[in-house]
Parts: C-alpha cells; sequence; structure tokens
C-alpha cells in the first residue's frame, strides 16, 4: 500500500523474572547467560502508560521467541497476540575467559558485548551475522508495515537498536531513544508514497 506512513514501533520486553545484578565469576556468567534466556517476564513489571494506549494503534504485534518478549507482548493487554519469530532473538553474548575477575552480571555483559564486536563469538552467532540478521528483521518488519500500517516488536535492547540503524538507513525517521531500561519504547516513521 503507498501514500500512508509506516510506523514501526520497537519495544524492549519488561523486566524478566531474574536477579539482575549479581556478582560472580566468568563461569557463573556463562551460566546466568542460558538462566536470563529462559527466564519469563516477570509479573510485577507492567507496560507504561503511554505504550498500553499505543496498543490500540497496532495492526500487528511480533516478538522474539524468547519467553521474557512473548510474555512481555501479550502483556500490553487482552486480545495481543504476537507472533513469534526467533529472527527478533536479542545479539548474544558469551561469557570471557577471566578467571580471576568476579563482577556484576551488568559489567560481565559490557564486556562481553565489546569483545564480541572484537571477534569473540566460541559457538555464537557473531557480530556480522547479526548484522545480516537485523537487516532481514528490519526488512520483514517494512513489509508488514506497508500491509498493515502501525506494527510494534517487542524484542531486546540491543537487537532492537540494530534494527533501528537499518530503519534509520532505510529512511525512517525516530521518536526516542535506544535505552537499557524494560519497557524502552522507540518509534520508527517514513512516509511511503
Amino acid at each position: 500500500m503507498t501514500g500512508r506512513t509506516l510506523r514501526i514501533v520497537l519495544v524492549r520486553h519488561g523486566q524478566p523474572a531474574i536477579a539482575l545484578a549479581p556478582s560472580t565469576g566468568h563461569r557463573g556468567f556463562q551460566t546466568y547467560i542460558g538462566d536470563y534466556e529462559a527466564a519469563g517476564l516477570d509479573p510485577a513489571s507492567l507496560p507504561p502508560p503511554e505504550l498500553a494506549e499505543l496498543r490500540h494503534e497496532l495492526t500487528a504485534v511480533f516478538a522474539s521467541d524468547r519467553p521474557r518478549a512473548h510474555q512481555s507482548a501479550r502483556a500490553l493487554g487482552e486480545g495481543v497476540e504476537p507472533m513469534l519469530d526467533p529472527l527478533f532473538a536479542e545479539a548474544p553474548l558469551a561469557s570471557p575467559p577471566l578467571p580471576l575477575l568476579k563482577m556484576s552480571v551488568p559489567w560481565w555483559a559490557v564486556i562481553s558485548r565489546i569483545l564480541w564486536h572484537l571477534g569473540f563469538a566460541p559457538g555464537i552467532e557473531d557480530a556480522r551475522g547479526a548484522k545480516l540478521r537485523a537487516e532481514k528483521a528490519a526488512d520483514a518488519l517494512i513489509a508488514k508495515a506497508r500491509e498493515t500500517g502501525t506494527l510494534a516488536l517487542v524484542a531486546h535492547g540491543y537487537f532492537n537498536w540494530m534494527i533501528g540503524r537499518v530503519l534509520a538507513r532505510k529512511g525512517f525517521t525516530k521518536r526516542g531513544s535506544h535505552r537499557a531500561r524494560y519497557w524502552n519504547m522507540v518509534i520508527y516513521e517514513r512516509h511511503d508514497s
């Protein structure tokens, strides 16, 4: 459909039901990565009012297949049945073998992400693969937005940011900022003529 404004809303999932900042060593962080991936949504984590109001404009909702993401999508309100797809899963992390260090999980995540960009990806998708997947994800969202108008993706902070970069390159303007907070929402718009 032409002559309409395409709106793609990228939403980070709500807070997962897991301790967020325990202190651990590199082996404990590797275990934590798996536990975090399997964690569902904390029942006390509710979408903010502006997101709950926006859901009435949505014609489609996509979500990562991770429990915290699809449960967050369903928490948007009654009748929301998200289309789940592993295409939208978070860019993965691996625990670097730094045996003498003990840090909080957020610090491990920062170090792991930096090393991932430098090529440390043992047994996981590397940065190049994730960039290609973000391209495919953005193209899939654009194609659906052309069919239906306004849609949302409820997924993960870093991968949403990667998708947002692709959308910006494809002429979408951004409202909001990608932040490392739960329920973060960024709206991308483009007029198709």
